[in-house]
């Protein structure tokens, strides 16, 4: 079991997003996806998510929302538990990222990115302004989505506008 922050820094209409292109044996390999990292020893969510960000992008996070927590299983053997941040302030410089490359993508573009098919659900989760939410999202070693629910109810394919 891991424990992890991803964030959704918003500016003008965008997300900045990271492009996962360098890492080897990266399960995120060629995904976009928001910024943050898995939590070093007694880092609170928060903690995590502002060493995260300022390692990824050069940013200090000067106002946050969090957003929801998602479950996110994988195969038989990976199991991770991410906090979801969305963020509207920040300072300071960016720097290039050692995990890929970050750009800001307009929010309506982001359908169309490589992204996990999960990550759909909860950007339309984001986008309805979804109180705080608990999302699980199971995928097969093939990143074909097998399975969702939201706040412990499952939540079928094509039943609804979220999947």
């Amino acid at each position: 079991m891991k424990l992890s922050t991803l964030c959704y820094i918003e500016k003008d209409g965008k997300y900045l997003m990271l492009h996962r292109t360098v890492k080897k044996n990266d399960v995120n390999k060629d995904k976009w996806i928001g910024v943050g990292g898995h939590f070093e020893e007694k880092e609170s969510p928060e903690e995590c998510l502002l060493r995260e960000v300022k390692e990824e992008t050069g940013y200090t996070l000067t106002s946050w929302h969090y957003r929801g927590i998602v479950t996110f299983v994988y195969g038989k053997d990976v199991v991770e538990y991410m906090s979801l941040y969305t963020a509207d302030g920040f300072v300071g410089e960016p720097t290039a990222c050692d995990e890929g490359v970050l750009e800001w993508v307009e929010k309506s573009r982001i359908g169309s990115l490589n992204l996990w098919e999960g990550d759909l659900v909860f950007f339309r989760l984001l986008e309805k302004n979804q109180p705080f939410f608990s999302l699980k999202l199971v995928y097969d070693t093939d990143d074909v989505l097998k399975y969702v629910a939201l706040d412990g109810q499952e939540i079928r394919k094509g039943e609804g506008e979220l999947w």
